[in-house]
């Protein structure tokens, strides 16, 4: 059984590609595995060249964690930040996935969404978790107006 479990998270680590992590903070001591930490990780808009989101979420240690069969915490802060010219690569749709990962072996994910809001021309990244059958309301903000690059 713990074979099958451990070839099934195997099998999901490809999907957790696509953030880089920047660092991290230990907060509570385990005796055997890994930590439970904070991990701050960054990534870079895929449509939307320019922009690069910064998450801090709760990763969970001990022997379960290690093997990655855990569930993580649904808490996550997320600051997104103009690193250059923004340009968009295409059409952008309320509500779009920007980044997704797993914080369980198989139920639940956290995930990034991008709004346009054209009226004040701000782009908006909201974080958020959900699981299969129950998600949770935790969830953060964060906004970055649309203005030239100063060169």
């Amino acid at each position: 059984m713990l074979k099958r479990m451990i070839a099934v998270a195997a099998l999901a680590l490809p999907m957790l590609a696509g953030a880089e992590e920047i660092g991290q903070v230990s907060t509570v001591f385990k005796f055997v595995g890994p930590n439970d930490r904070i991990v701050v990780e960054a990534f870079d808009d895929p449509k939307v060249d320019g922009v690069t989101c910064y998450l801090s979420r709760a990763k969970t240690g001990g022997i379960k964690g290690g093997l990655g069969l855990a569930e993580d915490r649904a808490e996550a802060s997320i600051a997104c930040r103009q690193v250059g010219p923004i340009q968009f690569k295409g059409e952008l749709k309320d509500g779009e996935e920007v980044f997704k990962e797993r914080t369980s072996l198989v139920f639940k994910t956290m995930q990034v969404v991008r709004f346009l809001d054209k009226k004040r021309n701000t782009l908006v990244y909201l974080v958020y978790s959900d699981r299969l059958i129950e998600g949770s309301p935790q969830n953060a903000v964060t906004a970055i107006p649309i203005v030239p690059w100063a060169q």
